[in-house]
C-alpha cells in the first residue's frame, strides 16, 4: 500500500515543517505495514472479514420485477441498505451505503413507499429511491371551502378509501381542538400525501394537525380573544367568508360586513347559511329559502350560526381576525363568472346589485 503525499496523511503538512514532515511519513509507513502484517497474519480468514467493506457484494444491472419496500422514518442509509438486501433489491447493505456515502445524498433519503425491483445494483437503486415517481403516494389535493361531507367524498374517491369508514370516524381519534365540536371548519384544506396503509383516522388526523399548524401560525386563540370572540366563533366566521367566495382581497371586506352586522344585532342574511342548512349549492336563493327552519339560517337567526358552515384555509382565517375598516352592511357578489362583488352600506344600492347579480344568472 503506497501512501499519497497530497491525500490524507499529506495533511500533516500543516501540523509543522522541516523534521516534523518527515516523522509523519515515516509514521504512515509504519501504519501501512502495520496493517500489511495484520492482514498477512489473518490470512484468507482475515481477508474474508474484511471483504464485504472493501469490495461489497453488489448486482449488475437495472433489475426486474418489482417489489414494493417502507422506508421508516428515521431511517439510516444502513438500516435502509438492510430493508433493500431483505427485499431482495440490492445484493448488500454495504453496497447500497457505499454508493450513498461516495454520492453524498444520505440525507436526501425520505420515508415512505418505494416502487422498485429485484436484483438491482445499488447504484441504480439509489436513483430509484431519489426519484419522486418511484414513491407509492396518493396525492389528494382539498380545496378551500368544501364542506366536511364533501371533504370526505373527495378523499374517498382519490386516495381509494372506503366513504363509510370516513364518516365513521371517531372524532376523538383525530386530535380535534378541545373547543370544536366537529369536523366542520377544521379539515384543512392543502394537499396531502396518502400511502399505502394510511387508515381513514390517519389521514383525517393529518388534515386536523394542518389546521393546528396554520392556527398556531397565526395565533388563532389568542387574536379571538382580542376580538371577544371564542375560537370556535371565530373559524364559524371565516367559513362563512370562505363560503362566499370572491376574490381573496375580498374577505377582510366580508369580515367586516358580518361584524358591522353583528354589532348592530341585524341577521347576517348570509347565503351560504342558508344553503348549508338545505346541504345543497346553488348560485339562487329565493324567499322560499331563507324561511327555512334551521339554526343555521340567518335570515331568520340573528348572530352567528352554532358552528362552522364549510373548511376555510388560512386566508379566510386571517380575514376573520383582521376585518378590513369600513361602514359597509351589505355585499353581492353582482358577477360570480368573473369574482366582482361588491360592497355598500346603502339599501337602495344593495337592492340594485341584487337586481345586477339576478340579471347575471338570468331570473330577472
Amino acid at each position: 500500500m503506497g501512501v499519497d503525499p497530497h491525500g490524507p496523511f499529506g495533511a500533516a503538512e500543516v501540523v509543522g515543517a522541516g523534521g516534523s514532515r518527515q516523522r509523519a511519513i515515516r509514521k504512515a509507513g509504519m501504519v501501512s505495514a502495520g496493517l500489511i502484517v495484520a492482514l498477512v497474519a489473518l490470512g484468507a480468514g482475515g481477508i474474508a472479514v474484511l471483504k464485504p467493506y472493501l469490495s461489497p457484494d453488489d448486482f449488475d444491472g437495472p433489475g426486474s420485477g418489482a417489489v414494493t419496500v417502507r422506508i421508516a422514518p428515521g431511517s439510516s442509509a444502513q438500516a435502509i441498505g438492510s430493508v433493500l438486501a431483505e427485499a431482495g433489491v440490492v445484493a448488500s447493505a454495504q453496497s447500497f451505503v457505499r454508493v450513498t456515502e461516495e454520492r453524498a445524498v444520505t440525507n436526501r433519503l425520505r420515508p415512505g413507499h418505494y416502487r422498485l425491483r429485484k436484483g438491482m445494483a445499488a447504484k441504480a437503486a439509489l436513483d430509484l429511491l431519489l426519484a419522486p415517481s418511484s414513491r407509492v403516494v396518493r396525492r389528494v389535493t382539498v380545496p378551500e371551502g368544501l364542506r366536511t361531507s364533501e371533504v370526505l367524498a373527495r378523499v374517498a374517491k382519490l386516495a381509494g378509501l372506503p366513504l363509510k369508514e370516513l364518516q365513521g370516524v371517531d372524532k376523538a381519534l383525530v386530535g380535534l381542538p378541545s373547543y370544536a365540536e366537529g369536523l366542520e371548519g377544521f379539515l384543512f384544506p392543502a394537499t396531502y400525501e396518502i400511502e399505502p396503509g394510511d387508515t381513514a383516522v390517519d389521514v383525517l388526523a393529518a388534515m386536523v394537525e394542518r389546521f393546528h399548524q396554520a392556527a398556531r401560525q397565526i395565533g388563532l386563540e389568542r387574536e379571538a380573544a382580542r376580538k371577544h370572540l371564542t375560537p370556535l366563533e371565530a373559524v364559524t366566521v371565516a367559513s362563512m367568508i370562505q363560503a362566499e367566495g370572491g376574490v381573496d382581497a375580498d374577505y377582510p371586506k366580508i369580515s367586516r360586513v358580518i361584524y358591522n352586522r353583528l354589532q348592530k344585532n341585524t341577521p347576517l342574511e348570509i347565503d351560504s347559511t342558508v344553503l348549508y342548512a338545505q346541504n345543497r349549492r346553488s348560485l339562487k336563493i329565493t324567499e322560499r329559502d331563507t324561511k327555512v327552519d334551521s339554526p343555521y339560517n340567518t335570515y331568520l337567526h340573528k348572530g352567528l350560526p352554532p358552528g362552522p358552515i364549510a373548511n376555510p384555509g388560512e386566508k379566510a382565517l386571517i380575514a376573520a381576525l383582521n376585518p378590513a375598516q369600513g361602514d359597509w352592511h351589505w355585499f353581492v357578489t353582482t358577477d360570480p363568472a368573473h369574482r366582482i362583488t361588491k360592497f355598500t352600506n346603502k339599501e337602495s344600492e344593495f337592492v340594485r346589485y341584487r337586481e345586477e347579480l339576478n340579471k347575471n344568472l338570468g331570473t330577472s
